[in-house]
């Protein structure tokens, strides 16, 4: 047990480690020309102006919730004031593995620009690498977190005997409220800021004025990649890493049922070889053991010139996917007995008898269903793919058909992902009970490394080719980052059904520990007060959507006529865009001399910085109210019985099982809703992507400008809240309420 207990934040050591030299490797790459420079700058400067705002109103919440919590715990036999510590160090970890991703991605941009002036392997290798700085530090940060504060409290308070082990993970869970907490407010103001500027500057820029994405006399461009970073980097870093966390403290939690169990040979479970902490050692270790296999894929990722990058990443994840699963079987063999006995409260307390070999199944269903997921979000949402045609042949009768066909997609996309979670759950279920379902989280989020490294490729790439864009750099370099782009919104789409996947086997695993820990065996729905749960449950996802899009509405209103203004008011801007206008599709060296000279003297003049100023206090400011609800909605709810003064008799447990209810209704809800708005989102996106290229729609081809492609873009702006703001956020809503609940439970009995 000490072994372990040492062994496992050596794991994130290591991976910071690794975080340290890659991103050391990356900044010793050359930027490029002065242009370049300056205009990576001005992203960083605008990424890290955004985390630090965003910081400074996260510390008050964090101080606040610690002390409550150091309160509440204090009060508690199975908890300690310690439980407001852990909370620190887990939002600490969660707000430092967003800031090491920032500042990495910010730096990897523009040398993956400058390596594509030169080869395509150059470029994939340094946006990879960027991206693996930030999946290695979610996890290494996650794994060391966790260990620490496991290996510090279990010297305190010991940690033999069901008791003690019950009271240290108790203050443990601590660690996991606090990642959800930052991880909600990151993907929910990220989610605002990057959605703000994108729809100012796609519905003023390319509707409007007629010039290219990312063009630099665009005002809301360097907002607009700024957006690609604090959205789809630090949020998606901060959603996958709460994930992470919380299946790992879930699968610990329900691991203390075992302990007063018998193995096959008829000893006590205390004689599995750790004490009878097996199962609650198990998914730290797997965890410890995904930094390694991560670490190994990361190595696979290699791509020759005029090769597939998206073969190269795929071989990364699949390369490290398989050497996990052969280790997992030798540590799960290893670490549990073959064959156990235990009795479980949600078979009535009666005996169930569970195998090693069969948490080692749903370990590998955790994994395949995660996989399953994401390459069905990326049939739904790829470009040529049949769901997307299907949007793109009806951008030809206008928006509105653009926007029924999106809808349609977006709600077809959530059978199959349902039909495998749900499978998913009911085979881990007979392998392994809520303990099955749950290491089936862990199996699939062991690979958190290399899965997020493979995400945050995107958006690098992404900001590579806005860069390319600015700097006016010769048609093969924006082609090359083009490329890398194009496979960026795959493993985007992929990365996304992963994290929807994940969230929901996560949110099980938290919800079957809240059970445990409270003594409920069941939730019985024909009881007026558990349905009521089910349905506010069901309807806080919708409530949540909804504020999150009412807040980009209002910041993206800010912002069209901000650059509205800008058009119009700065005389070399409005010059430069009637020169475009009246030279069309002609390249600039046919431009006449004088339109040359209107153009150039418009650089420098457009400003950036008061886009990046209305997307930053808007995302601040708007982000606090659906975050707040996430946190006050289960407190009140479960609370509200006991001081009532209703909780008293055979109801004892009406406050438990009322946000039991809540629980359920919000997660089944909430999946639905993220996978729908995600996909539908998405493949909007890659609808308005096709018209770019040139596509055929009834003999005839369409591009860039012509009137379905601007329904496309229509399309596209309604799509991107949903997919880059309500969708991913409604992941981190459903763990957070579960995970608030679990830290919670002992109070409210």
């Amino acid at each position: 047990v000490n072994m372990i207990l040492y062994a496992v934040p050596l794991m994130g050591v290591l991976a910071l480690i690794f975080t340290y030299v890659k991103s050391a490797w990356v900044g010793k790459q050359e930027v490029g020309n002065e242009r370049m420079a300056g205009i990576a700058k001005a992203i960083s400067d605008g990424a890290m102006a955004f985390l630090r705002a965003e910081y400074k109103i996260l510390a008050i919440f964090v101080v606040i919730v610690a002390i409550l919590l150091a309160l509440s715990g204090a009060s508690e036999e199975n908890s300690s004031a310690l439980v407001g510590l852990s909370f620190i160090v887990g939002a600490f970890c969660s707000a430092l593995a967003g800031f090491i991703g920032m500042r990495v991605a910010t730096k990897a941009n523009v040398r993956t620009t400058n390596a594509a002036r030169h080869g395509l392997g150059k470029a994939l290798e340094i946006a990879f690498t960027g991206g693996s700085v930030m999946g290695m530090g979610v996890v290494g940060l996650g794994i060391l977190g966790l260990g620490t504060l496991l290996l510090i409290y279990s010297n305190m308070y010991g940690f033999e005997g069901q008791a003690a082990a019950v009271k240290v993970i108790n203050v443990v869970t601590g660690f996991s409220f606090g990642a959800s907490s930052i991880a909600l407010f990151a993907r929910v103001g990220g989610g605002i800021y990057t959605k703000a500027a994108d729809v100012g500057a796609d519905l003023v820029g390319k509707v409007e004025a007629g010039i290219p994405e990312d063009h630099p006399l665009n005002p809301a461009t360097i907002a607009d990649n700024v957006g690609d970073n604090v959205g789809d980097v630090a949020g998606m870093g901060a959603d996958l890493f709460e994930s992470y966390v919380g299946a790992i403290v879930g699968t610990m939690v329900l691991g203390t049922a075992f302990m007063a169990g018998s193995i096959a040979e008829g000893g006590s479970f205390s004689e599995d070889g750790f004490n009878g902490l097996s199962a609650v050692l198990l998914p730290l270790v797997l965890g410890g053991v995904g930094i390694l296999t991560s670490i190994i894929g990361t190595f696979f990722v290699r791509v020759k010139e005029g090769g597939n990058p998206q073969k190269a990443l795929n071989g990364g994840a699949i390369g490290s996917s398989v050497v996990m699963v052969i280790l997992s079987y030798f540590i799960i063999t290893w670490m549990l007995p073959s064959s156990f006995s235990y009795e479980d409260v949600l078979y009535g307390g009666k005996e169930r008898t569970i195998t090693s070999l069969g948490i080692f199944i749903a370990t590998i269903v955790g994994l395949v269903a995660g996989t399953a997921i994401g390459f069905i979000t990326e049939y739904y949402t790829g470009t040529g793919k049949k769901p997307v045609m299907k949007i793109v042949r009806q951008s030809s009768t206008g928006a509105a058909t653009n926007i029924i066909a999106g809808l349609s997609v977006g709600m077809m996309s959530t059978a199959w992902p349902v039909l495998i979670l749900g499978a998913s759950i009911m085979i881990s279920f007979a392998c392994g009970g809520l303990y099955g379902i749950a290491i089936a989280a862990v199996g699939m989020l062991a690979n958190t490394g290399i899965q997020l490294a493979v995400d945050a490729y995107g958006p690098i790439s992404d900001n590579a080719g806005g860069i390319a864009q600015m700097a006016d750099l010769p048609k093969e370099v924006r082609q090359r980052t083009d490329k890398l782009d194009a496979v960026g919104n795959t493993t985007a789409a992929i990365g996304k059904g992963f994290a929807i996947g994940s969230a929901a086997l996560t949110a099980l695993a938290l919800f079957g520990a809240f059970m445990q820990v409270t003594g409920l065996t069941k939730i019985d729905i024909s009881q007026a007060h558990v349905i009521t749960g089910l349905f506010v449950g069901a309807m806080l996802p919708f409530l949540f959507s909804a504020m999150a899009m009412q807040s980009v509405g209002k910041a993206a209103m800010a912002m069209i006529e901000e650059v509205r203004r800008q058009f119009a008011s700065i005389p070399a801007l409005k010059a430069a865009l009637e020169v475009m206008k009246r030279n069309g599709e002609k390249e600039m060296n046919e431009w006449s001399q004088a339109d040359q000279d209107t153009f150039n003297a418009a650089e420098g003049k457009a400003e950036y910085a008061k886009c990046v100023e209305i997307s930053t206090k808007a995302a601040v400011k708007e982000m606090v109210l659906p975050g707040l609800m996430a946190v006050l909605v289960p407190v009140i709810v479960g609370f509200a019985p006991k001081v009532l003064g209703i909780n008293t008799g055979e109801n004892v447990l009406m406050g438990p099982e009322m946000l039991g209810g809540l629980l359920a209704g919000v997660t089944v809800s909430g999946v639905l809703m993220a996978i729908f708005q995600a996909n539908a989102g998405g493949a909007w996106d890659n609808a308005k992507k096709m018209f770019e290229e040139g596509v055929e729609i009834n003999g005839k081809t369409y591009y860039k400008g012509s009137e379905p492609h601007k329904a496309a873009v229509v399309g596209d702006t309604v799509g991107d809240p949903f997919k880059d703001t309500s969708g991913p956020s409604i992941n981190i809503l459903i763990k957070l309420m579960s995970v608030v609940s679990l830290v919670l439970a002992s109070l409210m009995i």
